[in-house]
């Protein structure tokens, strides 16, 4: 039951922000976080958002506008390939969570998580274990999120037609090996990655 944000709420705390992102574990692509403030974590016009990865494509892309509607602020935050492998997939994303938060246009009083603690923000935070599901501000950021970096995946499709990057979104698959392995690396590429770094040839 998604009881959190109704606890806060009764308890005359808001307005809630929730944090989530997606791409953590592509080996292609950047990493997006999304922070999320909505009017009415409760509305009915939010009674199909739920993590997005429960979701279809085509219904991620209605939520997707729904959830702008219904928002009082949103922020999104891009990492690049390059700039995870610098700081590390786990460094970068709580960086992106914490910039997320401080680029939303109205300071929330609460802050919620999907499983990640984020340091040194100043505001009071709870993550919570599997909070895309369990909370409907969390399940907005992780449906925003996701389907900013998918057309942002869809885009570098059509500069990296090789790879196929509009079908797998940079995630592992079985065609997105092969072709790594015929034509190796792009600059989107995660070079951290070993299943990247294992498969780096500079002649190619």
């Amino acid at each position: 039951m998604k009881v959190i944000e109704r606890i806060l709420l009764d308890a005359g705390i808001s307005p809630i922000a929730g944090v989530d992102e997606a791409g953590r574990g592509a080996c292609a692509g950047p990493l997006l976080v999304a922070a999320v403030i909505l009017r009415d974590p409760f509305a009915p016009e939010l009674a199909l958002v739920r993590d997005s990865k429960e979701l279809s494509e085509s219904t991620r892309e209605e939520l997707f506008e729904i959830i702008r509607e219904q928002a009082l602020a949103i922020s999104v935050i891009e990492i690049s390939a390059a700039q995870v492998d610098e700081r590390g997939v786990h460094a970068a994303n709580l960086e992106g969570m914490r910039r997320a938060v401080q680029g939303l246009t109205m300071i929330p009083n609460y802050v919620l998580t999907d499983g990640y603690v984020i340091a040194g923000l100043g505001l009071p935070t709870l993550a919570l274990w599997k909070g895309d599901q369990v909370v409907n501000t969390i399940s907005a950021a992780s449906i925003i999120a996701k389907v900013t970096r998918d057309r942002l995946m869809r885009e570098f499709d059509t500069q990296y037609p090789r790879y196929g990057f509009a079908r797998h979104k940079g995630y592992i698959t079985v065609a997105h090996t092969a072709a790594l392995e015929e034509y190796g690396p792009c600059l989107i590429h995660r070079r951290s990655f070993s299943n990247v770094t294992a498969l780096i040839n500079t002649d190619k």
